[in-house]
């Protein structure tokens, strides 16, 4: 009877207190760091803690079976469904440190369940240096420390989903590999507000199930917080990374100029490409402004990409697996691609009532544009085409736990030579989604 009792007490204290979960992928929320002296019946469950949230969502789409990054394409034949975006549980645990408040170490164990199957989200040890409090070790599956929105949990994103450039170069955010972080848990240090993080990765995430070759991933990122002036607040960060991974034949293409003056891609055939790195390398920098009022708040979010991306003749997607075709590996696209995601959030009448605005882009090859797209003998594909999403939405707090979000996100592709992409394609959607956090 005393072990359900401490059960029921410890299910309670949990439940209340993982409200607020961590806004960021792999951060730990403070709120977490709780002393054995606090509530002594559950002192052995207390550095324990289990947090989630789960999305269904209803949408309609502007035709049938279009490609979508609003959830995943639709099936051929219908453009309205119902399904379960997402549906996570984590549990986490922290070790509490003997020698100050924060934690020795930290262990996040998440799962995703959908109609689609069950998933592994999350899966990492985060071990503190606890003498001074400045550094920490991260390895396991964990969110790729890249820029803000990709960084951002989808339990705090105000929009259903991140932008097109986010999924096809960031698929799923996350990956596999080890980080160290510079972090000052101490308030009075100087460098307390800012954060940097460095660290390698396999470089497929969860879109395969081992590093198809020996090349990793670099990526850093410098994250200055919140630096609040009265009702004030901005902050912004800078991010690098550095990566590829191995042709598989000795044929890569890269932008040149035809002997016509037509842009065009030009292959490289020579036989020491095969096993070189395809370059990866992305820059980003963001900021974020917000201005609190007693009845809301205004918000403006603006982050930048550009780079280099290697990929295949169809596709600009970061490759899960090396990319072939009847067992037969394919040849290496070398593109050049810039992009950006801009936010406005607006409470309206009182913090229950909130208004969006989203716009975003990307440009896989900035090397090509509009009618240049789909002439004779340029080798190129739809997979060059400029897509651009501009996206409004409404949300309606029912409570601090329940939400209401209302999108529309309305779709613009280049106007091409290319057949199917001469005029503007019909792939708006609406999306309807209640949201409930715990």
């Amino acid at each position: 009877m005393k072990k359900a009792i401490l059960f029921f007490l410890t299910f309670l204290f949990i439940t209340r207190e993982s409200i607020v979960a961590q806004r960021f992928l792999a951060d730990v929320d403070s709120s977490f760091y709780i002393k054995d002296t606090v509530r002594p019946v559950i002192k052995r469950f207390a550095n324990l803690r289990i947090t989630g949230y789960i999305q269904p969502q209803f949408q309609v789409a502007s035709a049938n079976g279009i490609e979508s990054y609003e959830g995943g394409s639709f099936s051929a034949h219908s453009q309205s469904r119902f399904m379960l975006r997402r549906a996570r549980v984590k549990i986490e645990y922290a070790l509490p440190s003997k020698t100050s408040g924060n934690p020795a170490a930290f262990f996040a164990f998440q799962v995703d369940g959908t109609e689609r199957g069950v998933a592994v989200r999350d899966m990492f040890l985060k071990l503190f240096e606890t003498r001074k409090n400045k550094f920490s070790f991260t390895a396991g599956l964990f969110g790729r420390p890249f820029g803000y929105e990709v960084n951002l949990s989808s339990a705090y994103r105000e929009m259903p989903e991140r932008g097109r450039m986010s999924q096809i170069l960031m698929p799923r955010e996350r990956d596999i590999g080890a980080m160290v972080s510079f972090e000052p848990m101490n308030k009075k240090n100087k460098l307390s507000n800012f954060k940097f993080d460095l660290g390698l990765f396999n470089g497929q995430g969860l879109t395969g199930s081992t590093d198809f070759d020996s090349r990793k991933d670099l990526i850093s990122r410098v994250y200055c917080k919140p630096y609040e002036l009265n009702d004030f607040s901005i902050s912004g960060g800078l991010s690098f990374l550095n990566g590829g991974w191995k042709n598989g034949t000795k044929y890569v293409y890269k932008n040149g100029v035809g002997q016509n003056g037509d842009a065009i891609f030009i292959v490289d055939s020579t036989q020491a490409n095969i096993d070189e790195i395809a370059p990866r390398r992305y820059y980003g920098a963001d900021i974020q402004v917000k201005k609190e009022f007693k009845w809301g708040a205004t918000e403006f979010r603006a982050e930048y990409w550009f780079g280099t991306q290697p990929g295949t003749s169809s596709t600009s997607t970061s490759p899960g697996v090396l990319p072939v075709a009847n067992g037969n590996p394919l040849p290496t696209y070398i593109r050049h691609f810039n992009g950006a995601f801009f936010y406005f959030l607006q409470n309206i009448i009182n913090e229950k009532h909130q208004l969006l605005l989203k716009y975003d882009w990307y440009d896989p090859n900035v090397k090509v544009k509009k009618q240049q797209i789909g002439k004779p003998g340029t080798n190129l594909t739809p997979a060059d085409i400029k897509f651009a999403t501009s996206g409004i939405g409404y949300i309606y707090h029912l409570n601090k736990q329940t939400r209401v979000i209302l999108s529309y996100s309305m779709v613009s592709n280049e106007i091409t030579a290319m057949p199917g992409f001469a005029s503007q394609l019909s792939d708006n959607v609406f999306t309807c989604r209640l949201h409930f956090i715990f």
